[in-house]
């Protein structure tokens, strides 16, 4: 190992180049900052190479080969269709490589020095870059750290990154825990082929309104997916899981391949946080609203930041944190996060569940409208799912909007700008809506809380 005698002066110092980190690297440059970006592996991070990516590449090549049926119907004729696996999977690492050099090339034309090797803090004031052999010191004016998390598995187990970049498309596929991640890979290996189990246990993260819940657990029977709840002492020896049920019965199914959600960690290791008396909490660094760890000029934005663990959380931190390291009022505020599930038909929600809003101590009023009685989700054949708002009584003030159906993932955005903007329900009562389109299931699930619902049928009070 080579030691560099005399350390650099650099401005910026970013470690971690995946979403959260070029994000801040970029906002950083266009403010006039110099920046160094140092990352160990590849630009994009664990989101684009191993995560987010290849994950909405799968359920997009399932909804895909759903819609095979739907365009027979329309009268379109198929002879011997079958799909080729690694064909799909050389696509789509063709695409992410083209993704990696979008990001290198918006680095390059924002004067954004790359380097790659391994960080570690010396002091608060100087990094450490080793890349084989040789070592370089960085004295730094300010530090993001954007190091991301992982997550801790058994042996025999899938990663969330092997989860959905399997050599072949699995015969059968046990799926531990109940988050974005379970219902994405058991819509989309089920679509494909796979026999799949979803056991719930503790691990229950995805909290999702009741009436959602229900139209989740009909869609998921009516796909032949397999949902086992309450199951304790869940165990995996490599052929087969083995678990105890609510009745208390010992319980074994063999599968091919298994994965349980697990915990996650802040992605601090050998990072030398230790040296600057940054606090680290199970593993994670805490921040501010800022985004500034407890020393003044060391920022931390993404997942090593802890829950949720989002791109469009870290996105948002690494703009923040950038604007803050250059004198500019900035904050992250998650209270209206949208949550989207890529499952087929996609989930969104944002704001308070009904049983949340209560327990928080709203009194509420609800409506919802199923997609089955909205005419362009009929007549396109996507009139699986429901939209359900939320308002608080007397104010009449909005408090959250829960989508199960086509077009969730997009149209969601409504529901944060009206969450955002303190929306009533007469102001998503009184704008014109698009005819035909889904966007008319929050207009009538808000009519049908007022008794006003033109295309659903209501019981007289």
């Amino acid at each position: 190992m080579v030691v560099g005698e005399i350390a650099q002066e650099k401005d910026l110092v970013i470690i971690g180049g995946g979403p959260a980190g070029y994000t801040a690297a970029i906002r950083a440059a266009q403010l006039g900052r110099e920046v160094l970006l140092i990352e160990s592996n590849k630009l994009g991070g664990v989101c684009l190479h191993e995560g987010c990516m290849p994950a909405k590449s799968l359920t997009d090549v399932a909804k895909q080969q759903l819609n095979v049926k739907r365009m027979e119907e329309l009268g379109f004729t198929f002879s011997d269709v079958t799909f080729d696996y690694h064909a799909y999977k050389a696509l789509r690492d063709r695409i992410i490589i083209q993704l990696q050099k979008g990001i290198e090339a918006l680095c390059a034309a924002n004067k954004i020095e790359l380097f790659n090797g391994h960080a570690s803090f010396l002091d608060r004031e100087r990094i450490g870059i080793e890349n084989g052999h040789q070592f370089e010191v960085i004295r730094f004016q300010q530090a993001i750290i954007a190091t991301g998390a992982t997550q801790i598995t058994a042996p025999n187990q899938l990663t969330v990154s092997a989860l959905f970049q399997l050599e072949t498309i699995p015969a059968s596929l046990i799926l531990v825990g109940f988050s974005y991640i379970i219902l994405e890979a058991a819509f989309a290996y089920r679509s494909l082929g796979s026999d799949v189990w979803i056991i719930m246990d503790e691990n229950f993260e995805l909290s999702l309104d009741i009436e959602i819940m229900k139209e989740l657990k009909r869609i998921m029977k009516k796909r032949n997916i397999t949902i086992i709840p309450n199951a304790i002492q869940v165990t995996w020896d490599g052929e087969q899981c083995i678990f105890y049920n609510q009745r208390n019965e010992k319980v074994e199914i063999k599968a091919e391949h298994f994965y349980s959600e697990g915990k996650w960690h802040g992605q601090t290791d050998k990072l030398g946080i230790e040296r600057l008396g940054v606090l680290n909490e199970s593993g994670f660094i805490p921040v501010n609203h800022e985004c500034r760890t407890n020393v003044e000029h060391i920022f931390a934005v993404g997942d090593v930041t802890g829950a949720p663990l989002l791109a469009l959380k870290g996105m948002k931190q690494g703009k923040t944190a950038a604007e803050a390291a250059c004198g500019i009022a900035s904050e992250v505020d998650l209270t209206w996060i949208p949550t989207v599930v890529q499952t087929d038909p996609p989930l969104a929600s944002v704001g308070y569940t009904e049983n949340q809003a209560i327990a928080a101590g709203f009194k509420v009023k609800t409506g919802q409208f199923p997609l089955a009685s909205n005419g362009y989700a009929v007549l396109t054949g996507k009139k699986n799912g429901i939209t359900k708002v939320i308002f608080e009584e007397g104010s009449d003030r909005l408090l959250g909007v829960h989508m199960f159906g086509e077009g969730a993932v997009e149209l969601i955005s409504s529901a944060v700008f009206g969450l955002e903007m303190g929306a009533r329900d007469e102001d998503l009562l009184f704008p014109l809506y698009p005819h035909p389109s889904m966007n008319e299931a929050i207009l009538e699930a808000v009519e049908q809380m007022k008794g006003q619902a033109i295309h659903f049928l209501q019981r007289k009070k």
